[in-house]
């Protein structure tokens, strides 16, 4: 794995709070079309839609879309009679989704524009199905976002959230007291909630919707795919950026999961949790 790179300090420890404010936007995208690239997360992503779900039809709106790997996906479930929006704060990430979707055959199914969770820009009870994956992590008031997403839901609609969970994660590593403060601190840094994909459930009752239905997923990788590459990198650049650990350990960490891939011992999972509601 490749030496710990150094990293601006943003105005919040969470950089996909603020993708635009970030040094180099293009290094989230890329991260996001990685993720969405990867075969667990495939499968994953895809059952949570189907667990939903979203049917031929459907009005969706999908918040937090970030470079469009989710509405990809939504606008061919839909099909052409169907129409799906995604909204991102970030106008980066929004304007990379717009380019990826230009060869897609269902293009004038899927709308992307720019708007903030919080103050949804559309009239109530607008959607069959409104979604969010792996966003309530980040945000600054999910409660508010869930709310909102609630609103422009039909009576007899759906609100899906699906999150990852950092206090469900695994990671076979020689070092077992340098992984846990790597892991386990740099998430509390990072995050006011990482145990985000526990709360969903009560998210949505809090929101007002019945008939809340949990789906357990796992993401799991033996290999060390370039999303899970990518994404222990990030967690050993911010552990010397919080002052966890000097840059000699978290080089020692990563050079630890090189010689696990080497051996073929490599081993990754994060529990996922989805959960739907109903609108009354």
């Amino acid at each position: 794995m490749s030496a710990v790179r150094s990293r601006s300090v943003s105005t919040h420890p969470d950089p996909f709070r603020d993708i635009d404010a970030q040094p180099d936007p293009l290094r989230f995208i890329e991260a996001l079309e990685r993720r969405g690239r990867t075969r667990s997360q495939q499968r994953l992503r895809r059952r949570f839609l189907r667990f939903i779900p979203v049917k031929t039809g459907d009005a969706v709106l999908e918040v937090g879309c970030g470079t469009g790997v989710v509405v990809r996906d939504l606008v061919t479930m839909v099909g052409p009679r169907g129409r799906v929006v995604g909204v991102d704060r970030s106008r980066a990430t929004v304007k990379a989704a717009r380019l990826l979707a230009r060869e897609h055959s269902l293009r004038s199914r899927m709308a992307l524009r720019v708007a903030d969770g919080e103050r949804l820009p559309f009239r109530s009870g607008r959607f069959d199905v409104a979604l969010a994956i792996t966003v309530m992590l980040h945000v600054a008031d999910a409660a508010a976002v869930v709310k909102e997403m609630a609103r422009v839901v039909r009576r007899g609609g759906r609100v899906a959230l699906q999150d990852q969970d950092f206090g469900a994660v695994v990671l076979a590593h020689p070092d077992r007291a340098l992984t846990a403060r790597i892991l386990d601190d740099v998430v509390a840094r990072l995050y006011p909630e990482p145990y985000s994909g526990r709360r969903l459930p009560a998210l949505l009752r809090d929101a007002g919707l019945g008939d809340v239905r949990v789906l357990t997923d796992v993401y799991q990788d033996t290999a060390l795919e370039p999303y899970t590459k990518d994404f222990l990198e990030r967690r050993a650049e911010n552990a010397v950026r919080f002052g966890i650990v000097d840059p000699p350990s978290a080089q020692r960490w990563l050079d630890g999961l090189t010689e696990l891939v080497a051996r073929g011992a490599f081993l990754f999972t994060v529990n996922y949790y989805g959960a739907v509601g109903v609108k009354p």
